[in-house]
């Protein structure tokens, strides 16, 4: 593709970044044929190559319209548009940086700022969200019908393994996680102390950024990522073997973050490590020796939603599915799962009507062939999917500590 951005601007490295990635563009479109948003409105401009041919424009130097904002709000980033490209654009990188850019140029009115101010002031951070969501139960009745169905239901967190190993790693902990779903890094601990890996925590690591990075607040997403570096170095310089994350979209984010500072003078070097060590579960469990656990699935019937962090984001699609049926799980078919699940961070708050027609469509592919569990990769997929799920909804790791229990 070509463009003709002002050189006055190109000066910007993410401005310059931009325009490498529209070049890469040939308009062949295969990227609407796997587009979730396209697929719903069958809107030019609600597909990947139309939010290119939008976000040129406006680096081009035509005027940043409403329009244009609400087709660049309207993108998931679920990235499944980059799995199909066959020139390799960037998609991701392209609809970040066009955000950051509108938000620059024209600013949102006061009350949509302000919703996505309090998103990031509360989402991100444990304490507060505890607050939230002690609030939320406690006024549930009088929620509208779709916050109260996003409420995740309280959860007491399991003891973890006191074993002192050998072999040592680190784990994010994560923000929403550890209130929604305090079971998962509980069972990543159990799995991987039977492994003979001993899973430790930074207690002063926290959000790992995605959801301000996605909001087109990066500065604020790098000053989350320099935290979470500092947090970890210590453990990297005792010679932590690698960075566990048991929710794939943390762990697309962190893997990002020597690319996100690399102009960073004082974290560049820092943050190339980080990410070089940060491995998805599944990375790690594909890697051991698993036949302490094979056979104990004993053909329970699992649809998996990959999520797609982890299919299109990490290009680790297949991975958990490898591992549950060597352990003994049956797959059950899941139609289109190359498809978002509606989830996408703040994605179900803030695109709410097409969140909920993702979601609607993804349960019908998943519960179609009966299974006794769905289960799932990422923390956001797995409260999306449980609002409307009638079969139990869990992460992977569960099913290798509790085989034949909904949990």
């Amino acid at each position: 593709m070509q463009t003709a951005i002002a050189d006055s601007i190109l000066q910007r490295a993410e401005i310059a970044e931009a325009d490498a990635v529209l070049r890469a563009c040939v308009h062949c479109g295969f990227c609407n044929a796997t587009c979730p948003t396209y697929q719903l409105l069958g809107s030019e401009l609600d597909g990947p190559r139309g939010r290119i041919y939008l976000i040129k424009e406006m680096l081009e130097g035509n005027q940043s319209s409403a329009k244009t904002r609400l087709h660049l709000d309207r993108c998931l980033t679920c990235r499944s548009c980059e799995t199909t490209c066959p020139s390799g654009v960037q998609f991701g990188r392209l609809i970040d940086i066009g955000r950051q850019e509108i938000e620059r140029r024209s600013p949102r009115l006061l009350w949509a700022g302000m919703a996505r101010h309090v998103l990031l002031g509360v989402l991100p951070y444990t304490s507060r969200l505890r607050v939230a969501f002690a609030l939320g139960r406690l006024a549930r009745p009088l929620l509208p019908a779709m916050l109260r169905h996003k409420l995740p239901r309280a959860r007491k967190p399991l003891p973890r393994p006191q074993t002192q190993n050998q072999r040592r790693m680190l784990v994010l902990e994560g923000c929403v996680q550890p209130l929604a779903a305090p079971t998962t890094n509980a069972a990543a601990a159990s799995v991987l102390d039977k492994l003979g890996i001993g899973l430790v925590s930074a207690p002063q690591a926290g959000c790992c950024g995605a959801m301000h990075q996605h909001l087109a607040a990066a500065d604020s997403a790098r000053e989350m990522m320099r935290r979470n570096i500092d947090a970890w170095w210590p453990y990297v310089e005792q010679g932590i073997e690698a960075i566990v994350m048991t929710a794939s979209g943390c762990g697309v984010m962190v893997k990002d973050y020597g690319y996100a500072l690399k102009d960073d003078t004082a974290y560049a070097a820092k943050a190339a490590r980080i990410s070089a060590l940060t491995r998805d579960l599944s990375e790690i469990l594909r890697d051991e020796n698993l036949d302490l656990f094979a056979g104990i699935g004993k053909g329970r019937r699992v649809a998996c939603q990959s999520s797609c962090t982890l299919q299109h984001g990490q290009k680790l699609g297949g991975e958990v599915e490898k591992i549950l049926q060597y352990c003994g799980y049956t797959l059950t078919p899941v139609a289109d799962s190359h498809l978002c699940c509606g989830a996408a961070g703040t994605y179900t708050l803030l695109q709410p009507a097409l969140s909920q027609q993702l979601l609607n469509q993804k349960i019908t592919a998943l519960l179609q062939a009966e299974p006794d569990v769905i289960i799932t990769s990422n923390i956001g997929c797995q409260l999306h999917l449980e609002s409307a799920s009638k079969v139990p909804v869990r992460h992977w790791i569960e099913l290798l500590v509790h085989p034949q229990s909904s949990i």
